[in-house]
């Protein structure tokens, strides 16, 4: 593919890492704590005030990615249960700098008092089944139009009450970080990153987001589509946030478990880490995508904020999952050292891992993937026909391939293969990948995923 001249490597000494084999056992794990406020002063090493790198992506553009870096003891929080998480963060619309570190799962469908609310609880009161609920809009006797009446509104009534519970909305000047060694992480919630600048995510591995109602919607497609709420992590207008080292993944409860109705999979997932609405300015690092669909969507439509939706995604892991590793639209996307490995997961089964549609300019370099024998190249593209996607030493099963060139010999939309920039924030950026996938799946420092911060 084509590409900017290469430039040289930058890759930074990494600190020495612990890691973390991701579970249900793990993820299920929960530790009991108060809030406490912590003592904010450290030394620069301290990962709880570290900062994004110099020229790490996209979210070094300016005043660059500092996050609570500058939070005093007042605004330093350990926190342990969805309370207390809810406490610490405080209105969205504080700017005051703090740091928030999760020890321990946090489980985000429970109440204050930590016992666990069901989706049974959040429908309670709504006049809400799903019985009803497919009785009153079965395609064969109400048609194909969107739902409306009764059923309909007690579904979002009861949505309502589920968004209130497991939603965070997180305040500009802040910074997550997971405390190594307690599995920490958020067991069925959204982080929400909306209208704020300057946000750190590290170390936090995000599992099974559920939406307990999702929505028929029969326009959807020729079949029609269940349709569900709730990233893992969403940015929504979000500027300069880096996300770094973290875990995605439907873990435990695979897709290939949920029911079928009027023909189609009752999917309670949506994204993994989505970046739309005008988001800019964002570094997503060494974070591992497990054993999910939809997994990155990157602008919220083909009219999203031109000039926007600038994103840097570098040494990731990509494994077990469908689709959209990114589905990019719009912005300037930077792509280099990450690592796809398509084999079907509990039933994730692939059908591309790249997309660039609605005018995209997306630079991927110097990826690795690991294909089956009987799979296609041409698969691992996608695109309408208007974006384009240039760059140079991407491998598939250990040799140099040209994955443009292969999806345009096989589709009528081609690929556009020059973009209207030139990548310049590129630290970290390895020339040499025969290493790759051994560092970033391994055990080592360059590891990626949650549990591997000191």
């Amino acid at each position: 593919m084509a590409s900017a001249s290469p430039r040289p490597s930058h890759r930074r000494s990494l600190r020495k890492r612990r890691t973390l084999v991701v579970s249900a056992a793990a993820v299920a794990a929960a530790v009991g704590a108060g809030v406490l406020v912590m003592n904010a002063s450290a030394s620069p090493a301290d990962l709880y005030h570290q900062v994004l790198p110099t020229k790490d992506g996209w979210a070094a553009s300016g005043s660059g990615t500092t996050g609570g870096a500058k939070a005093d003891a007042a605004h330093t929080f350990t926190v342990s249960t969805r309370a207390e998480l809810v406490k610490a963060l405080g209105s969205a619309t504080d700017t005051t700098p703090r740091i928030i570190k999760i020890k321990g799962t946090i489980d985000a469908n429970t109440n204050d008092a930590g016992k666990k609310v069901t989706c049974a609880d959040y429908a309670s009161g709504t006049g809400y089944s799903l019985s009803a609920y497919l009785k009153a809009f079965d395609p064969s006797t109400y048609g194909k139009k969107a739902p409306k009446g009764a059923q309909e509104t007690a579904r979002e009534a009861a949505e309502t009450k589920q968004k209130k519970n497991i939603v965070f909305k997180v305040p500009a000047n802040t910074t997550l970080v997971g405390v190594p060694g307690t599995k920490a992480g958020v067991l069925g919630g959204s982080l929400t990153v909306q209208n704020v600048k300057n946000v750190i995510i590290r170390n936090l591995t995000f599992a099974d987001t559920q939406d307990c109602f999702p929505a028929w919607d029969p326009t959807d497609g020729s079949s029609g589509e269940w349709n569900s709420n709730y990233d893992a992590v969403t940015l929504r207008g979000a500027t300069n946030v880096w996300a770094d080292h973290n875990t995605f993944t439907d873990a435990p409860t695979f897709d290939k478990t949920e029911a079928t109705h009027y023909g189609r999979k009752y999917q309670v997932h949506d994204g993994a880490l989505d970046i739309t609405n005008g988001s800019d300015l964002v570094t997503v690092e060494r974070n591992q995508f497990l054993n999910h669909d939809k997994t990155m969507l990157i602008g919220s439509s083909d009219t999203d904020s031109t000039g926007k939706l600038r994103v840097t995604i570098h040494h990731n892991v990509w494994k077990g999952i469908v689709q959209r590793a990114p589905l990019a639209r719009i912005g300037q996307i930077h792509l280099y050292n990450n690592v796809y490995d398509t084999t079907t997961v509990n039933g994730y089964a692939p059908k591309y891992s790249i997309d660039s549609r609605a005018k995209a300019q997306v630079v991927a370099e110097r990826n690795v993937w690991r294909i089956p024998a009987d799979a296609k190249v041409a698969k691992l593209l996608s695109g309408d026909g208007t974006g384009s996607l240039a760059g140079t030493g991407n491998i598939v099963n250990g040799k140099a391939t040209d994955l443009v060139a292969a999806y345009n010999a096989a589709n009528s939309k081609k690929l556009k293969t020059t973009v209207n920039w030139t990548p310049a924030l590129t630290a970290g950026l390895q020339t040499a990948v025969t290493d790759l996938l051994t560092d970033l799946t391994g055990t080592g420092t360059s590891a990626a995923g949650a549990g591997l911060l000191p």
